[in-house]
């Protein structure tokens, strides 16, 4: 039995990108609008990592934001649980709020650099009344030691540590709150190639520990590679495939997704021949229509300019093209 953890259904965020209104008026121009998510279905499964992928300003932290809270979104649901997100302010929310976190990509910049370690970890400890009084200061030592840490950091302010010790000290403010998912914002995409194997192992080494769900957000394949159950690649706020991690570098089955792979010189692709990539990201203001990797495509063909492909199943995800249910060249 499948046992879901998140459950995301038709997420749509968009944003008012217009000038001021007096402007408007001058140049009589008119209000536009940015869709950064449009119509993301997906589920994550108690216990797994779930990747998102794609290119810069595909929408994968917009999304991130939207799971967390820290935005609305413009239509669609987010269920935690089986228990719809309302993203308003209420008891049910609040003890729903403390199941799942966030780790922000940059360590430094996600720390209050005027509050001290402890001070920092202990806060979650105390809002969500999970420890009181000497009992928050042992569970804040303990923390700092489950993350690789001293609990005599506790008395030390961030600027004191390095870039991987900061984002050590964000995971355990993460964990603080007993989380059962956490949101994984490009975790490493800051720190120096050695430490992010560190991290990452350390991250794996709590999800067996803990029990986590991880929804893992990069444009680093190699993380997503070694870290993920299953991958989601987004393109222009829409997802275009979801699989198994394994099946998806081995035989990717969306055009988007083999060029994605193929743009990155040091996978191994079982001598599979490359497709190199063309074109760029269209104006997410005024995307293509149908399918909107269709000017990019090498096997672009006249139903790709029509309407937006639906999920095609695949052997064990979907992706959402033509290819997969029309002959090439009709």
């Amino acid at each position: 039995m499948v046992d879901t953890v998140l459950q995301v259904e038709g997420l749509t965020r968009t944003f008012d990108v217009s000038k001021p209104w007096l402007n408007r008026v001058l140049e009589r121009d008119h209000k536009q609008f940015l869709t950064a998510v449009d119509n993301v279905t997906f589920g994550i499964e108690r216990g797994e990592t779930f990747a998102l992928v794609g290119e810069s300003g595909s929408g994968k932290s917009t999304i991130a934001k939207l799971i967390v809270g820290l935005l609305k979104p413009s239509r669609g649901t987010i269920a935690f649980d089986g228990q719809p997100m309302s993203f308003e302010s209420g008891t049910a929310m609040r003890n729903l709020r403390r199941r799942f976190q966030m780790i922000f990509q940059d360590p430094f910049a996600s720390l209050n650099p005027r509050w001290r370690v402890g001070e920092i970890i202990a806060e979650p400890i105390r809002t969500f009344g999970l420890a009181s009084g000497a009992d928050v200061h042992r569970e804040v030592a303990r923390l700092l030691e489950v993350v690789g840490l001293s609990a005599t950091d506790a008395g030390k302010f961030p600027h004191e540590f390095s870039g991987g010790q900061r984002q050590r000290i964000a995971i355990a403010r993460a964990l603080s709150s007993k989380p059962e998912f956490i949101v994984c914002d490009e975790p490493t995409s800051a720190l120096d190639v050695s430490v992010q194997a560190q991290i990452l192992n350390l991250m794996r080494d709590l999800q067996d520990e803990f029990g986590l769900t991880y929804l893992l957000i990069s444009h680093d394949l190699s993380v997503v590679r070694h870290m993920a159950n299953r991958i989601g690649v987004l393109y222009l706020g829409r997802i275009v495939e979801v699989a198994d991690s394994k099946r998806l570098f081995t035989d990717p089955q969306h055009p988007y997704t083999r060029m994605l792979l193929d743009a990155v010189p040091d996978l191994a692709l079982s001598g599979r021949r490359r497709t190199p990539v063309t074109g760029e990201i269209p104006n997410p203001i005024n995307p293509p229509s149908g399918c909107t990797f269709h000017p990019r495509c090498p096997h672009v063909m006249d139903i790709c300019r029509g309407d937006p492909p639906a999920q095609t199943p695949t052997a064990t995800g979907a992706a959402a093209c033509y290819l997969l249910t029309e002959p090439v060249g009709s």
